[in-house]
């Protein structure tokens, strides 16, 4: 069921206090959430529309684009240095091994950068802000519930492929390990319960979850049989399957999957594995309202993970390669 959007008010400030970049240069400027409001009232609605017309044409691109802002931001800040296309100065993020054969929605990003620009007659809206509403607009489209992004992210001039493989968090990370990756990047243990249920859409090939499926006891042995069928031990490589039962909506099924011992992933089913995250994977299993007002808050944490602004950077005219 789909859930109307509230006012986020005092979330929104909070946001704003947080730290917005681990730098103390002069040209750092606090995000906010109308920064387009003068230079391209249209901006918004445009990203939107754009997002749900592709959400027509499939569903699963929903997925696709909130997890290319996810690996956007885990990888030097929130600044699209995920869509760079390699040059000989840099190779490209999209070969890391996390994102290798395995990201997508780069097309859809260029459809909306496309419509962006031409309704606001020139190039002002960043790449970077279009993934962090483009990731928005997923969510709402497949049900969830909005919130306000903050916006006045720029662009890289550079990509960053070794920081890709190393930060961006794999499947077969245990609860410790996800803690510290996910502190690493100013977030806490409820950041890290919260994101993950973004696995409430989506899909997974069977290379991230081979591991988990045919080494680890704690999955049900029906659960276990069914994906075994699916993602033999060797072969099938992108053979998919859905992160929970509902894979195009917005819901809870995520956390009562980990109950029942069914997380796709190694590191979903990690989430059960200590008395404060297995708590809080509790709680959200039976209350989809609190779930969503916490991702709400998660993902404008998330989205103020060093962005560039101020004269840093650049707002690209082609998400795919520097001015």
């Amino acid at each position: 069921m789909k859930m109307a959007p509230i006012k986020l008010g005092f979330l929104i400030i909070f946001a704003l206090a947080i730290t917005i970049s681990a730098d103390d240069d002069d040209d750092d400027q606090p995000l906010c959430p109308d920064f387009y409001e003068k230079s391209c009232p249209q901006a918004l609605p445009t990203i939107k529309r754009v997002v749900e017309e592709a959400l027509h044409q499939e569903k699963r691109i929903g997925a696709s684009l909130l997890r290319l802002h996810f690996h956007d931001c885990f990888v030097h800040g929130c600044d699209a240095s995920i869509l760079l296309d390699s040059t000989p100065e840099f190779q490209s993020e999209k070969f890391a091994i996390p994102n290798n054969n395995s990201i997508r929605g780069f097309e859809v990003v260029d459809q909306i950068k496309s419509a962006v620009d031409q309704v606001c007659g020139a190039p002002v809206v960043s790449c970077a802000d279009i993934l962090a509403v483009a990731a928005r607009d997923s969510v709402v489209g497949l049900g969830g519930q909005s919130w306000e992004v903050l916006l006045g992210r720029r662009d890289s001039t550079s990509a960053y492929i070794d920081e890709a493989n190393r930060d961006i968090p794999p499947p077969f990370l245990d609860l410790p390990q996800l803690v510290t990756n996910f502190a690493n990047k100013g977030l806490d243990v409820n950041d890290l319960v919260v994101l993950s249920g973004g696995h409430t859409i989506g899909f997974s090939q069977c290379t991230a979850f081979r591991a988990h499926i045919y080494n680890d006891s704690n999955i049900d042995p029906g659960f276990r049989r069914q994906l075994q069928e699916l993602c033999p031990q060797s072969g099938g490589d992108t053979n998919l399957f859905p992160l929970d039962a509902t894979p195009a909506v917005t819901d809870t099924n995520y956390f009562s999957n980990i109950i029942a011992e069914k997380g796709l992933l190694h590191s979903d089913q990690e989430l059960f594995n200590s008395t404060e995250t297995k708590h809080l994977v509790t709680f959200f299993s039976h209350n989809l309202e609190a779930f969503a007002k916490a991702f709400a808050i998660s993902m404008v944490k998330m989205g103020n993970i060093m962005p560039l602004t101020g004269e840093s950077g650049q707002i690209r005219h082609n998400c795919r390669v520097v001015n």
